[in-house]
């Protein structure tokens, strides 16, 4: 009974080993078939001669190599050298290791079709062209597929305007005496400058101002101007080194309307009356300081020129004309600040100085505004402006000052 359990574990186990040694035969076989086909196609060089496979693929048993060895009158021996050594190698291990024969011609052509024209070395054919296509390049999905070119800006533009009451009541019984008034203002300033951002610059700068003032003592004017302004002032100017400018500077001002006194008939300036007009050629500095908190210009022009002209005759020897003439010119020099400094964020401080002198007679003016912002669009102002002019009528008090003051608040705007 045991040997006959061990007969029939003997067999079950060559049945496995059979099927075991069949399987990797057929592997063998197949890789064999795929690096045989595939000789051609391994090529580092522009040719390969496929006569040599046999060499490094798994070692099989070929026919033509029996054939050649053991026929008395070979028709292949002789014809080709190389097929010859190869088939001379293969014979020398079928005779001496044929344990490492893994497979025959048979099984080989049992497995795939062997190819009959590998003994002509295979060349490669080459194609040439004139020019190397540029690689594409992959770009993100959100990159742009056009190019935007913007036009440089040279004019900018800006301005601001503000429009101001006071008021003062008093009775009639007050201990000091005095009387009730109401009063208005209103101002506008705008500004257009170029720059080529190269040398040229053009500035314009356009102020206009006018106020009203009512007072019941005043029997002959319902409505005084208290404050009348029209102003331009236009630089054009070429660099000439940081900051600095060579500038033809022309300034023009005038007033709005008739310049009155309480309980006077007589008028004391009117539009046109006077009208100036300035040109003047020199240099202009730029100023920025205070990490740009103080800003704006000087202009300092050597050569100047002052034209003066009076509509109202009765009025030309108040402005310094000779009686019965509408007209003064004047060459002399000139020197004129315009400056804003942001003293915080709610106090500003905007002055203007001008001074002429023809050498004969002398001009100068003095503005200030002190400006506290109270809100984004309510504002309060101190205005002290004082002026000398002795070209003037003399006064007994103050000689050739004059001083004007006045203090409001009401609503501002910038743009």
């Amino acid at each position: 009974m045991a040997v006959a359990n061990f007969s029939l574990f003997t067999l079950h186990f060559s049945l496995k080993f059979v099927t075991l040694h069949s399987v990797m035969r057929k592997l063998i076989l197949l890789s064999a078939a795929v690096m045989t086909l595939s000789a051609s196609a391994a090529q580092p060089n522009d040719s390969l001669d496929a006569r040599y496979y046999r060499l490094f693929a798994p070692v099989t048993f070929y026919h033509n190599v029996a054939d050649k060895a053991l026929a008395l009158n070979s028709d292949a021996a002789g014809k080709d050298a190389v097929a010859d050594e190869v088939d001379a190698t293969l014979l020398n291990v079928y005779l001496n290791r044929p344990d490492l024969v893994s497979a025959t011609e048979t099984e080989l052509r049992e497995t795939g079709t062997i190819r009959d024209d590998v003994d002509q070395p295979i060349e490669n054919q080459v194609v040439l062209v004139d020019r190397v296509e540029a690689p594409v390049i992959d770009l993100p999905e959100d990159a742009p597929d056009s190019v935007v070119v913007q036009k440089p800006k040279f004019w900018t533009y800006k301005g601001d305007g503000f429009l101001q009451f006071m008021q003062n009541y008093v009775t009639d019984n007050w201990y000091k005496g005095g009387e009730s008034n109401y009063s208005m203002v209103g101002s506008i300033v705008l500004e257009a400058n170029y720059d080529n951002k190269n040398k040229w610059k053009w500035d314009n700068k356009l102020e206009a101002k006018l106020g009203f003032l009512r007072s019941p003592s005043d029997s002959i004017h319902k409505f005084k101007a208290n404050e009348d302004l029209i102003r331009l002032t236009s630089k054009l100017g070429l660099e000439a080194a940081k900051n600095w400018y060579y500038t033809l500077q022309f300034l023009a001002y005038t007033q709005f309307t008739r310049g009155l006194k309480a309980n006077d008939p007589v008028v004391y300036s009117d539009f046109c009356s006077p009208l100036n007009l300035n040109l003047g050629l020199g240099m202009d500095y730029k100023v920025n300081k205070l990490k740009e908190r103080l800003t704006g210009t000087i202009n300092i022009s050597p050569l100047a020129i002052n034209y003066r002209y009076v509509d109202r005759l009765e009025l030309g020897p108040s402005f310094g004309l000779e009686p019965g003439k509408h007209s003064l010119l004047d060459f002399g020099s000139q020197l004129t600040a315009d400056l804003e400094w942001k003293m915080n964020e709610n106090v500003t401080w905007k002055t203007r100085f001008y001074a002429f002198t023809s050498y004969k007679r002398f001009e100068l003016e003095w503005e200030n505004t002190f400006e506290l912002r109270v809100s984004k669009y309510i504002t309060a102002n101190l205005f002290l402006f004082p002026r000398f002019d002795d070209s003037s009528v003399r006064d007994d008090d103050h000689g050739y000052w004059q001083f004007k003051e006045y203090s409001s608040i009401g609503f501002a705007y910038k743009f």
